[in-house]
């Protein structure tokens, strides 16, 4: 019964420790990347038995040996004649030693072997290394073989390393258990313990062996220099060169040399003779016996320490610090180019930007299509505008951030902030197993809008919009609009049902009861059998999963359905963009992920912290906006776009750099993963752009690698920052949270026509009090719309650099401008009255006009709950003007001498902008000579600002009682009431 019981148990028990591998098993298999999971499994588990075995078989071997030497007999038993007496004793036997060595050996095998499985990425890569083509500036080796092979030549030898000193180990301990090291009293000229000479030459073996090992340890170290991190740059200094290089070696010589002096000296000596001399007991002759270790281990410390610090440090402090500039040139130059080729900055475009601080009539005539295509809208500030007036019902929702893309609509290519209307769970007021996981399965259709239109009222332009989908993109491309993969999708959820069984899942609210479906597609593992059901009940937790009569046969479980999640596990190796943007492409919804590859491994090359990178006031006020993962670099490359079908989870890797050859290793890793690049269809190549993060590296690292002498770069003084973020919390601004890069359609930087880009600026580094502008960064981010062929200008990086006496103000003295002006803040403290709040939308910087034109859009919303911001006033600056009005147009013309010479994009706003008053003539109109008829306009602006007040509260409390038509209404009065006053504020 107890073993009946017994091995119940242990199957029960294999069963759950197994079933979430078989688990992922049905998952990779499904989505057709199943050879992933059995070669990662191969590789980690094939190298932990690998080194567990090989460190079983030396200490084992080491510890056999050491029992065979053993001067007693093999039972265990002793006869030992100690002067006149005889000793007859009784030890642990051969065959017993024999057992324990071999469970110690399992033990340590086991314990070290995950020395590899840990660090399977350097093993693959060292056997799948690639060529670069280009040679280290000091040994004239191929980068290649410290991006592959280097790395997984340490650990092996590291490996071999801690092997010889275990095997090392294991033979002293087990000389010691059999007596071949037996410890003495240090009396008539003995030793502190004495030594077998079959002991002694077992020990000398292992010895040698695991000095010599350490030797090739520190020699191949020499290379690690050119990777490593110095005060001012990456890579060997002079000194490092001078005499770090050098000193290693020399290290790695006398640590062998000191081997085999140890080594030959135990083995030769007779100073653990069992029956010393009784002769002479002199120091001196204790001296002379451990004369030739210590004096080799000694000289040896001495000579290192010397070599290692005292040269170093001599050599640094009178023969470079006092000649740096000129010592160091060489080093840093090669810091220089090495860095500008590992993160493709070697081929951007620079140019000098004399930009104007004076505004004149008609500067932006010749960027009027730039001008029209300024965006208004800011995807961080709408995303509430977008739920309140997009979500329709609870449980759904939209990013905290939305994305901006570009469309073509009508032959115009137009910015769009784009965004998919998720699932909601906790929006959800009836929640229960059924619901979670059979009902609410996914969300329904994206919703997007001009980026530089708004209506009337200030609302978002919509081109696609509602439930059942409606507008531009239905329209044309009749897309599948279900999103059961996204970001925010359930944890889990089963779908599908047999045919004639009727369809239980929701798909989008229609009348009183709302509209079902069931899901057709491939996006799961099947469960439709009990062992499937089994093992995925384990998984999540829940018996329900076994009993519920919605599992059927065919039944799929759909899960790790965020689209990040899922190319994670694809490819495990690369580094994923933060930020995951929906696209229709041809008819169905696309969530497009940009894979890194990455190495820090790359001669020279500047080492970047990537969290710290890309770190931004985005990423810290929003959940949807990442950063990239903690992680130190210094070679990085956008090798892969990634596609994950919204609808049914399919992922597709493709090729977009396909000469860089960490990607062509991984390839070879693992074969068939990978479209080429041929394959993106055109309406796809349409939506791909230049990511961000990618973009956030390069322009950290461009602060300080736009300068390409040596010699300044040692000075210092043209070095750069990226602006804080003038337009975040001041909390956020205190701990200098970075401005953002903005997409934009405009023409800078030589370009021949306005494209779609994505854009930062610089300030001098350390600015702290005038932020002055040095210089504009974009890349160019449209790929083109040709199948498989890449934009002939994607991602080529411009930078406009502004010169040195010349005064723009940067993005944070704009802010100060905006807000230091009298009728600006007016202005905005009336609209902050009452029950209304001020939002400042992305400060957006653009080389129009011959200078540099700053805009920011202001939004407008009530304090409810249930408030969204609105766009009411747009901000305009150029060199100290600003320019304050309900438009982007009059805006502009306000700075621009009453006429800008531009058509902004805002011109469907119906409001008047033919004007061009300035903000100060706008304010001088609102004075009223007549007390009574001034009393008058102060009684209506209060009396719209109650009105304002009372039309929220009803909005709130139609909200919670869920009556939508009494919501409507209520938005309705409160959009015509906020409407109102502004109108009197004019």
């Amino acid at each position: 019964m107890i073993i009946t019981v017994a091995v119940i148990a242990v199957v029960i028990a294999l069963f759950f420790a197994l079933s979430s591998f078989a688990a992922d098993v049905m998952w990779y298999a499904q989505i057709g990347f199943h050879s992933i999971v059995w070669t990662l499994l191969g590789t980690r588990v094939g190298l932990w038995v690998f080194y567990a075995l090989v460190m079983v078989l030396v200490s084992y071997l080491a510890a056999t040996l050491a029992i065979r030497a053993r001067p007693d007999f093999a039972d265990g038993s002793t006869i030992r004649i100690n002067g006149d007496t005889i000793e007859i004793g009784k030890s642990v036997s051969s065959r017993n030693a024999r057992r324990v060595a071999v469970v110690i050996s399992l033990i340590a095998g086991l314990a070290f072997g995950s020395r590899f499985n840990s660090n399977w990425t350097e093993i693959l890569l060292m056997f799948h290394g690639k060529q670069f083509g280009t040679k280290d500036p000091q040994f004239g080796i191929d980068n290649g073989f410290y991006v592959f092979v280097l790395p997984g030549l340490r650990l092996l030898v590291s490996a071999f390393t801690l092997l010889m000193f275990v095997a090392l180990v294991f033979s002293v301990l087990t000389h010691i258990a059999m007596s071949g090291i037996r410890f003495t009293m240090p009396v008539h000229g003995r030793g502190l313990f004495t030594m077998t000479t079959r002991a002694r030459r077992q020990i000398s073996i292992w010895l040698i062996l695991w000095m010599l090992s350490w030797a090739v340890s520190q020699a191949l170290s020499v290379f690690s220099s050119l990777t490593a991190d110095g005060d001012r740059f990456t890579g060997a200094n002079y000194t490092a060169v001078n005499a770090g290089i050098p000193v290693t070696l020399i290290m790695a010589v006398l640590t062998a040399v000191l081997g085999v002096v140890l080594a030959v000296w135990l083995m030769t000596s007779h100073t653990f003779d069992e029956t010393p001399s009784r002769q002479n007991t002199s120091f001196a002759t204790a001296w002379a016996a451990w004369r030739v270790p210590t004096i080799a281990i000694a000289a040896t410390l001495v000579v290192g320490l010397l070599l290692s610090t005292l040269w170093p440090m001599l050599l640094q402090r009178f023969r470079v610090n006092p000649n740096a500039q000129e010592m160091e040139s060489t080093y840093i130059q090669r810091n220089i180019d090495a860095t500008r080729t590992a993160y493709g900055l070697n081929n951007m475009k620079t140019e000098e930007y004399k930009a104007t601080t004076k505004a004149q009539a008609g500067a932006l005539q010749e960027d009027a299509e730039t001008a029209a295509q300024i965006r208004l809208l800011d995807p961080q500030i709408v995303s509430p505008t977008f739920k309140q007036l997009q979500q329709m019902k609870q449980y759904y929702t939209f990013a905290d951030t939305l994305a901006v893309d570009k469309y073509d609509i009508n032959g115009v290519n137009q910015d769009t902030v784009i965004a998919a209307r998720e699932i909601n769970l906790a929006g959800n007021d009836n929640r229960n197993w059924v619901n979670d996981h059979t009902v609410y399965t996914h969300g329904y259709g994206v919703v997007a809008a001009y980026g530089n239109k708004v209506t009337s009222d200030g609302q978002p332009e919509f081109f696609e919009y509602g439930i059942p989908t409606q507008g531009y993109l239905t329209d044309t491309q009749h897309y599948e609009p279900r999103i059961y993969f996204s970001p925010e999708a359930p944890e889990y959820s089963i779908v599908g049902a047999p045919e004639g069984t009727g369809s239980w899942e929701f798909d989008y609210p229609t009348g009183s009861e709302g509209a079902t479906t069931t899901f057709d597609g491939d996006g799961g593992p099947r469960i439709g059998n009990i062992f499937s059901r089994l093992i995925y009940a384990i998984k999540f937790g829940s018996d329900q999963i076994l009993f519920s009569d919605r599992v059927n046969s065919d039944s799929q479980i759909l899960y790790d359905r965020s689209p990040k999640e899922r190319v994670a596990k694809v490819a495990p190796y690369l580094t994923l963009d933060g930020r995951v943007y929906p696209a229709v492409v041809n008819g169905r919804v696309k969530w497009i992920v940009d894979g890194y590859t990455t190495s820090s491994n790359y001669p020279y090359a500047q080492k970047v912290d990537l969290a710290d990178a890309t770190e931004d006031s985005t990423t810290i006020s929003s959940q949807t906006v990442q950063g990239l993962s903690n992680k130190e670099v210094n070679y990085m490359r956008n090798s892969v776009k990634a596609t994950v079908d919204a609808y049914d989870g399919s992922v597709d890797l493709y090729t977009w750099d396909e000469s860089d050859p960490v990607l062509k290793a991984w390839q070879s890793i693992f074969p068939g993963q990978y479209h080429p690049m041929s394959e993106i269809s055109g309406e796809l190549m349409s939506h791909i752009r230049y990511p961000e993060g990618m973009f956030k590296v390069q322009r950290q690292l461009l602060a300080k690698y736009h300068v390409t002498s040596a010699s300044q770069f040692f000075s210092g003084e043209d070095f750069w920052q990226t602006p804080v973020d003038p337009t975040a919390t001041k909390s956020e601004q205190s701990h200098d949270v970075l401005q953002p890069p903005y997409y934009l359609t405009l023409q800078t930087g030589g370009s021949k026509e306005p494209i779609f880009s994505l854009t930062s600026t610089y300030i001098p580094a350390g600015s702290s009090t005038r932020e002055i502008l040095t210089g504009f960064l974009s890349v160019d981010s449209d790929a083109g719309t040709t199948k498989g062929v890449k934009g002939s200008n994607y991602g080529t990086i411009r930078l406009q650099e502004l010169p040195k006496d010349s005064n723009v103000p940067g993005p944070g003295q704009a802010q100060n401008n905006f807000n230091a002006n009298a009728d600006v803040s007016k202005e905005l403290n009336l609209l902050e009255s009452g029950s209304t709040q001020v939002e400042r939308g992305n400060l957006l910087t653009l080389p129009l006009g011959g200078g540099l034109v700053y805009v920011e859009p202001v939004y407008v919303k009530s304090s409810g709950a249930t408030s969204y911001p609105l766009l009411k006033k747009v901000l305009v600056a150029f060199g100290d003007q600003v320019g304050f009005a309900n438009t982007l147009n009059e805006a502009l013309n306000q700075v621009f001498g009453g006429d800008s010479g531009a058509q902004a994009g805002d011109a469907d706003a119906e409001q008047d902008s033919s004007t061009g008053q300035s903000t100060q003539n706008q304010q001088s109109d609102k004075k009223d000579s007549s007390g009574t008829s001034g009393t008058a306009h102060s009684q209506e602006l209060s009396k719209a600002l109650q009105d304002a007040n009372t039309a929220m509260q009803d909005s709130d409390k139609a909200m919670k009682s869920g009556d939508w038509s009494a919501y409507g209404e209520a938005q309705k009065r409160l959009e015509e009431a906020i409407n109102k006053a502004m109108e009197l504020d004019k």
